[in-house]
């Protein structure tokens, strides 16, 4: 597996071709949650192989967005599929990065230890400092593209119904952001306590 040089060509090609309305599902995003993964993947001791298909996994998980924004893991397993193959990745580990793909769609459906360690990656900033920053990327993203328009205090309630109900599936992540994802939670809610 070319790890280096299929990480190369997936960054330039999101840089390239990503629509500049994705203020979340951006290249930020991605290199933010191949960050997680990497640090996960120390947390969690996995192998070196693993490892690399994890990160590959982080790194093409909204790569979907090239073409489509509903159903966008579906047309990312759709570019794994076509572009690893020429990298010297085989059937089987493709198979298991197009599977850690699917289970980020929402609901996270996680199963395998990989997918949940991707899975944890892709939301880790709910249990950061950035949170609300990174939460109105998504809010203006939405707004944009006419996913979905809210008031601000829509958002927020949106927010603390999705923060109640994530959870972190790794030891390593609830032990990392669990605290930081309940402060922020509570921040929201109070937050909507003074829109009443």
């Amino acid at each position: 597996m070319k790890y280096t040089e299929v990480r190369d060509f997936i960054i330039e090609k999101l840089v390239d071709e990503l629509a500049p309305d994705l203020t979340y599902h951006s290249i930020d995003h991605t290199l933010d949650v191949l960050n997680a993964a990497g640090n996960l993947a120390e947390l969690e001791k996995i192998s070196t192989h693993d490892r690399i298909i994890l990160e590959t996994a982080a790194l093409f998980h909204d790569s979907g967005m090239l073409t489509v924004y509903i159903g966008h893991e579906e047309a990312g397993v759709d570019i794994v599929q076509k572009y690893l193959p020429e990298f010297g990745y085989k059937k089987q580990d493709i198979d298991i990065i197009s599977d850690m793909i699917i289970t980020t769609k929402l609901p996270q459906s996680a199963t395998t230890y990989l997918e949940k360690i991707l899975c944890d990656a892709d939301l880790d900033y709910l249990g950061r400092e950035d949170f609300f920053m990174i939460a109105h990327q998504l809010r203006y993203e939405w707004n944009i593209l006419n996913i979905r328009h809210t008031t601000l205090r829509e958002w927020y309630e949106l927010q603390i119904m999705f923060l109640e109900n994530h959870h972190f599936f790794t030891p390593s992540a609830r032990k990392l952001r669990n605290e930081k994802k309940e402060d922020n939670l509570k921040q929201v809610k109070e937050l909507v306590c003074f829109m009443k």
